[in-house]
């Protein structure tokens, strides 16, 4: 008796399908997405921070979705925005919008010349009664040439008085521009002395990081503080931050969902690469 037309079609297709299936598999990355990262720790608290700015939407939304992924991955409790543009941000705007969770605050920092008010104090509470502040400076208003003005010395006194109030365990700055100097130089020399004020109130409050847009290095160490840089629009990424009662780890992510840098923060400052 012979077989119906249609069963040599069917057992084509099945064919077609699995080796569509088998090819599909072998392409993937072999590694888990977020490796390295040694899996999610419950009592310790996750936040990320991600460089702003204008990008091509496809590579926005590609960046967001990474970072929607880590979010849900590790419970993330907010994210750090580090932008010249304040709240018009554009990434920090869509991905407001993206993000399924509206639960999930942005905080942003923003660089101005002319008006104060672009620094905040956020306190966040860890396990075991334990603290950390997340304090968000405008350095714009500390670029002027020739002596600070009336904006800059409010914020620096704003700085100081938070910091000596704080009984936090944790203490982090966050700032748009770079502080840390890798070479010397002109150009160096002169970005080194418009922050020097802004770097000697650190060191007297013992301010554990510095997290700002990368500069020429995305992380220094300065004696007890750590200074960790974002990527740019140019090389798409973020950073995954783990905090807990002796440590911060930090993760720089990759566009593609890998961890390709990981530096640690130990409470006395010592830092591990």
């Amino acid at each position: 008796m012979e077989k119906p037309s249609w069963v040599p079609t069917l057992v084509a297709q099945a064919c077609l399908c699995f080796s569509l299936y088998l090819a599909f598999q072998l392409g993937q990355p072999q590694k888990p997405m977020y490796h390295g990262t040694s899996g999610t720790r419950p009592l310790d608290l996750y936040f990320i921070s991600v460089g702003g700015g204008f990008r091509p939407l496809n590579q926005q939304t590609h960046l967001l979705k990474q970072m929607e992924k880590v979010v849900k991955k590790y419970k993330a409790k907010f994210v750090v925005d580090i932008s010249d543009l304040g709240k018009d941000d554009p990434l920090m705007q869509n991905g407001t919008l993206l993000f399924s969770s509206p639960q999930l605050p942005w905080y942003t920092t923003r660089v101005s010349e002319r008006d104060g008010g672009g620094y905040f104090q956020k306190k966040i509470n860890l396990p075991y009664e334990k603290t950390l502040d997340v304090i968000v400076v405008d350095t714009g208003l500390l670029q002027g040439t020739g002596s600070l003005g009336g904006f800059g010395n409010n914020q620096l006194h704003w700085l100081k008085g938070t910091l000596e109030a704080t009984s936090s365990n944790w203490r982090i700055v966050v700032g748009f521009h770079p502080l840390a100097i890798c070479e010397d130089g002109e150009g160096g020399m002169g970005a080194k002395k418009v922050f020097e004020a802004l770097q000697l109130i650190f060191m007297k409050f013992e301010v554990n990081a510095y997290l700002s847009a990368q500069g020429c290095a995305s992380s220094v160490r300065r004696r007890s503080l750590s200074y960790l840089g974002n990527p740019g629009q140019m090389e798409d990424g973020f950073l995954l931050h783990r905090v807990s009662t002796l440590e911060i780890v930090t993760y720089f992510v990759s566009s593609g969902g890998e961890v390709v840098h990981k530096s640690v923060l130990h409470q006395r400052g010592k830092e591990i690469m």
